[in-house]
């Protein structure tokens, strides 16, 4: 089968990868699972594996292995333990493969299992190809007709935007205001998450106008260019002087946490959470004290938050715009990410 490949750290990010010839995988455990793949989502995760950013943290995993970690297809084959599952069925799959028996497994917080397997992210082979094998235990049966191929990215921007917007629900009430920072692949989430699970009033924040444009379709209240400062005058011109209530950073580098502290909430209380990576957000002590900030951490979502964020697809609440490339063009489909030229989310499709 074809399976997109990375072979070695190296920019530009197309000179990493190539399509490669490899065996299909086979079952070879009671509760594996052969997907067939209709989408992968392309996430600027992949873009940082290539940039060596994860290597250390993830063990220095063996070369070449399959990228893709956002993956939706049918069911293909399933172990001799597998239930409720049979050929053709759609499906999205939760990124990790869970061992179910650790403390974070029993009590619902699988995406900390202290056994996990990622496939695309450790070294496992990923989703960039025909087929995928995963675990039962990974596998979230979509509706009876469902097109799988588009929803791809709600397997890990999706549910990380979900989770996020979760950890900021209980700051959310009426007359507050939630600002998403960056409007991109899981920021055009978080816009319509917050419209549907919160009755905050939503601020959209980024450095392109068409992706202002975009939140607005998505339900955003107030769309504001970043600019010279960083959004900081228009949001706090936009609320009156007060700030807003919650900060959620899809982006957090280039200079965008010190920028949402300084239109985080004037009064106690404010909270800022931070999805994105590759900055540093250092507010001083006195201020965490004195004016009570939250800074939270937040990641990918576990695997009841992919059902519950699937319902509301499903409910029409909740949608994605994807763009797809064949998978010969995933090189040329990271580039146009990197180059912030994807508008939503890029789809590979084999």
């Amino acid at each position: 089968m074809k399976a997109v490949r990375m072979h070695k750290y190296e920019l530009p990010y197309s000179g990493a990868i190539q399509v490669d010839k490899v065996p299909e995988p086979t079952i070879t455990g009671p509760f594996d699972v052969i997907v067939k793949i209709g989408g992968a989502g392309l996430c600027r995760t992949d873009l940082h594996l290539i940039e060596a950013v994860w290597r250390d943290s993830l063990g220095n995993p063996a070369l070449p292995y399959t990228l893709g970690h956002e993956n939706a297809g049918w069911i293909e084959e399933v172990g001799s333990a597998v239930t409720g599952l049979a050929k053709g069925d759609p499906v999205i799959l939760h990124p990790l493969m869970t061992c179910g028996l650790c403390r974070a497994c029993r009590t619902g917080y699988d995406m900390a299992c202290e056994n996990g397997i990622f496939p695309g992210l450790d070294g496992t082979d990923g989703g960039f190809a025909e087929y995928l094998k995963t675990s039962a235990r990974a596998v979230i049966k979509l509706a009876p007709g469902t097109d799988p191929v588009p929803l791809a990215p709600f397997a890990d921007a999706g549910i990380t935007a979900y989770h996020a917007v979760k950890k900021a629900q209980p700051y959310l009430y009426p007359g507050t205001w939630a600002v998403v920072v960056g409007v991109g692949g899981l920021g055009h989430f978080a816009v319509q998450l917050l419209k549907v699970m919160t009755t905050a009033r939503v601020i959209a924040l980024d450095a392109r106008p068409e992706r202002l444009d975009f939140a607005k379709e998505l339900g955003a209240d107030e769309a504001v260019l970043a600019g010279d400062d960083g959004g900081v005058k228009e949001i706090l011109r936009i609320t009156d002087g007060r700030g807003a209530d919650v900060v959620l950073d899809f982006v957090a580098e280039h200079g965008t946490p010190d920028k949402a502290l300084e239109f985080l909430r004037k009064a106690r209380g404010g909270t800022y959470i931070v999805i994105g990576y590759g900055g540093v957000v250092a507010p001083t002590t006195l201020d965490m004290i004195a004016m009570e900030r939250n800074v939270i951490g937040s990641i990918v979502g576990s695997y009841t938050e992919l059902q519950e964020l699937m319902e509301l697809n499903r409910q029409g609440k909740v949608t994605i715009r994807a763009v797809q490339y064949p998978m010969e063009e995933a090189g040329k489909a990271m580039e146009d990410l990197a180059a912030g030229k994807i508008v939503g989310r890029g789809v590979l499709v084999p």
